[in-house]
């Protein structure tokens, strides 16, 4: 496996995570200490997290079927996005899990 398909899936999880965490002080701020400029910043982050969450699935189902998962691990894996703070713990086990089984190129010495 390249080295490729752990960077793209750990930037988005750290990318989703970050989004996710701003996403929920943003609703308690809305909904718990009535901000006012909340409801149009919770907007613009659901709809950032949402749009980069797809992303994150591609990546991480990616990830997952090249490492050869078995199914409950890849649902984990894909629902992490969903759970603030999640994101970032799972993938730190991936990584510490795959790195490695990556191939990383090194230049051909002569």
């Amino acid at each position: 496996m390249k080295r490729s398909v752990l960077t793209r899936y750990r930037i988005m999880a750290y990318v989703t995570g970050v989004l996710l965490v701003a996403l929920t002080f943003g609703m308690i701020g809305k909904y718990v200490l009535d901000v006012g400029g909340a409801a149009d910043f919770t907007q613009v982050v659901s709809i950032a997290h949402g749009w980069l969450y797809v992303v994150y699935l591609i990546f991480a189902f990616d990830l997952g079927s090249k490492a050869k998962w078995p199914v409950k691990k890849q649902l984990w894996v894909l629902l992490a996005g969903t759970v603030p703070t999640a994101a970032f713990f799972v993938e730190r086990g991936i990584s510490r899990e795959l790195e490695g089984k990556v191939a990383d190129k090194a230049p051909a010495v002569a």
